[in-house]
């Protein structure tokens, strides 16, 4: 039995571009974002420098209604 996957890739190649792209562009959108960018690790920097600083707000403090 094929997995999945050989199965997506046979099917994909019957598409037309145009539907590739669509399939294409899902995927991308499916697709877990766990890579940090530079701009990540900057944001991250300063939130950790507002932590120690005591600048921050208690989770059980913020009023989430």
């Amino acid at each position: 039995m094929e997995s999945v996957k050989t199965q997506a890739f046979k099917v994909f190649d019957l598409l037309s571009e145009q539907e590739q792209t669509l399939v294409y562009q899902l995927m991308i959108r499916l697709a877990p974002d766990d890579v940090a960018t530079p701009d990540d690790l900057a944001a991250h920097a300063i939130a950790m420098e507002e932590y120690r600083r005591g600048e921050t707000v208690a989770h059980e403090d913020m009023e989430w209604n």
